[in-house]
């Protein structure tokens, strides 16, 4: 009942406005997995919807008093397919069976790529939105992160000596460089994009979180680099990636800009960054969407579509 009501508490404050909160993420249950009775009973006693709130909620809680749910002890979801597994174990965060789930269905993919591009892809989509809704929070995003990454480096090996064998390892790949501007300390979002870049032939320069405009140009220019991507959590992002779109402008550059992350907006990419750089700019939704923006940037024709 505790978790019940520290969740709900949350998901309302976020949208009211809240800017900061400190939360224990093993604690914390998402949004709409809560009991709907309880949820109902709980939400009546934060936002005061009804006088008998309190004593109803006393009632029913009865009903939860020493109950475990944790998702750990609850094993019924290993008994559905291992697709399914493994993005149940993205969205809740759970690495406990990772790295067999991830073998089971690399066996029974064609390749390697196809688990990152299939459930983890999938997986890490559901956790996007869910986040992107208010309904699960940032510290269970980093659990879930923290899966993805427990999960791709079991992959990695394989693809690399599919690579070899394809005779793909050794060409020149697209180069894309990836920077937290400064001001923000952020890289979860950034480091899942990177890896689904990685994992499809793309070299991947990733500069880290809090990069200036200048170590952003700078690096561009040095490593020959096809594309540039930025990412950003807060809002002052958004005013730093318009200033490394003007600085872009400035010094001449000529790659594509892509923007992503979880404050950034079409509307606000069209009307504020796209006016400051005249060689494309272009907004990704998420992390499943990244590598068909890429491929599409590097071909002259297929870019003419994402204008």
């Amino acid at each position: 009942v505790r978790e019940a009501i520290h969740s709900v508490f949350l998901y309302h404050a976020v949208r009211a406005g809240m800017d900061m909160g400190i939360v224990n993420a093993g604690q914390l249950e998402i949004y709409d997995e809560i009991d709907p009775a309880l949820r109902e009973s709980v939400e009546d006693v934060v936002l005061n919807r009804r006088p008998d709130a309190t004593d109803r909620l006393l009632e029913i809680a009865q009903a939860f008093q020493g109950v475990n749910k944790t998702e750990e002890a609850d094993e019924a979801w290993r008994q559905d397919p291992v697709a399914e597994r493994l993005k149940h174990a993205l969205v809740k965060g759970i690495n406990t069976y990772v790295k067999e789930d991830v073998e089971e269905a690399r066996l029974e993919a064609s390749k390697a790529l196809d688990v990152i591009e299939g459930p983890l892809m999938d997986g890490m989509n559901i956790v996007g939105d869910l986040f992107g809704d208010g309904r699960m929070f940032l510290p269970q995003v980093v659990k879930s992160a923290r899966v993805m990454k427990q999960a791709v480096a079991v992959l990695v090996p394989y693809i690399e000596e599919e690579k070899r064998l394809a005779g793909t390892g050794e060409t020149r790949q697209v180069r894309i460089l990836m920077a937290t501007v400064k001001g923000d300390v952020h890289d979860i979002g950034k480091n899942i994009v990177g890896v689904v870049l990685s994992c499809n032939h793309y070299e991947v320069i990733d500069l880290g979180v809090m990069v200036s405009a200048e170590a952003i140009l700078e690096t561009a220019l040095r490593e020959d680099v096809d594309i540039i991507g930025l990412s950003g959590l807060i809002t002052p992002s958004l005013e730093e990636m318009r200033h490394v779109a003007s600085e872009m402008q400035r010094q001449g550059l000529q790659q594509p800009l892509m923007i992503g992350g979880a404050t950034t907006s079409p509307l606000h990419t069209a009307l504020r960054i796209d006016p400051e750089y005249s060689n494309g700019v272009f907004w990704v939704k998420d992390a499943s969407r990244a590598v068909g923006v890429a491929r599409k940037l590097c071909d002259a024709q297929e870019r003419k579509t994402l204008s």
